[in-house]
């Protein structure tokens, strides 16, 4: 398990953009964390990790939605849905194709249609913007060179806090 502590919703961004440079085809990330946790700000910073231009807005009413970068990546949101044939009625197949990377808010809803490999990404809400995001799953966390970005990432954002 990586565990980062997060104070802003940048620090936040910059933790996804790692995640989105070390994807790999056919990643799925589990998004955990309650409303306002952060779930949509760690997408987008994926997005731009993959290299997609676009503007990352939470799928809320679309369910999902897809963009173009150096993979496919569908963003989910399964606020909706209620169990996992609801998942994949909808499209969920297409959704966890192998091509691309797939990420799931509220992934607690639909937790049986997705892989037993897929990533879980679980943020707790501390005070203010502070978040802690656990990351567990061997896919990214074997990921070459993805444990030594976070690392960087702790020693940049914490010397950011103490100015």
């Amino acid at each position: 398990m990586i565990v980062f502590d997060s104070q802003s919703p940048e620090a936040s961004a910059a933790l996804g953009r790692a995640i989105g440079e070390a994807a790999a085809p056919g990643l799925v990330i589990a998004f955990l964390g309650g409303l306002g946790a952060g779930k949509t700000t760690l997408a987008k910073g994926v997005a731009r990790g993959l290299g997609v231009r676009d503007e990352v807005t939470s799928p809320t009413y679309t369910i999902a939605s897809e963009y173009e970068g150096r993979l496919p990546l569908r963003h989910v949101d399964a606020y909706r849905l209620r169990s996992a044939d609801e998942f994949e009625d909808s499209g969920g197949e297409l959704w966890l194709a192998p091509d691309g990377v797939c990420l799931v808010e509220w992934s607690e809803n639909v937790e049986g249609a997705l892989p037993r490999d897929a990533v879980s990404v679980a943020i707790e809400i501390g005070p203010g913007t502070a978040r802690r995001i656990r990351i567990e799953g061997a896919s990214l966390e074997e990921a070459p060179g993805f444990r030594a970005a976070v690392d960087r990432l702790r020693t940049v954002h914490e010397a950011g806090a103490e100015t």
